[in-house]
């Protein structure tokens, strides 16, 4: 069993308690993460993603996608069966499950399908202007037009 106590670096940062609370959400989910059900996470462009989730034997309305709190929750629940079926053999799992994600900052799901047992969700970073960086251009000091240049420079005058 492995256990950490970040109460000291919650007493030693200021402003870090999203990655705090990450490490506890870690920790927590730690033990006992299913693998169920199997999934990719690929990057399709320079600022956007694609989560690709094996979802045989659910259809559309058995699915759900939400996003809440910097996290995407995949879930599915499927309808009961009305018992007319007698299986020989059951191999494709349709048990229900919910799968999270988190998201990092301006991190937007842009669009969800569904197609030959695979949900698809998209994902796009969209990082806002104001943090983005920026050339600051540096310019020349002109001289001052106040005062004349030989402002400063007294006559000598010759001595003997």
């Amino acid at each position: 069993m492995r256990s950490f106590d970040f109460a000291p670096l919650n007493r030693a940062t200021v402003g870090f308690d999203q990655i705090a609370d990450l490490m506890d959400r870690v920790m927590a989910n730690d033990v006992g993460q299913s693998s169920y059900p199997p999934y990719n996470i690929e990057k399709t462009a320079a600022d956007a993603y694609r989560i690709s989730i094996a979802v045989a034997g659910f259809s559309e309305a058995d699915l759900s996608v939400e996003v809440r709190d910097h996290a995407l929750i995949v879930s599915a629940r499927k309808a009961e069966e009305d018992g007319a079926r007698t299986y020989l053999h059951r191999g494709i799992a349709t048990r229900a499950f919910e799968r999270r994600f988190t998201l990092a900052d301006h991190v937007r799901v842009t669009g969800a399908t569904h197609e030959n047992g695979m949900l698809h969700i998209d994902l796009k970073r969209e990082v806002p202007e104001a943090l983005k960086p920026r050339r600051i251009q540096i310019a020349s000091a002109a001289p001052s037009q106040a005062a004349p240049a030989d402002a400063d420079v007294v006559e000598a005058k010759a001595v003997n």
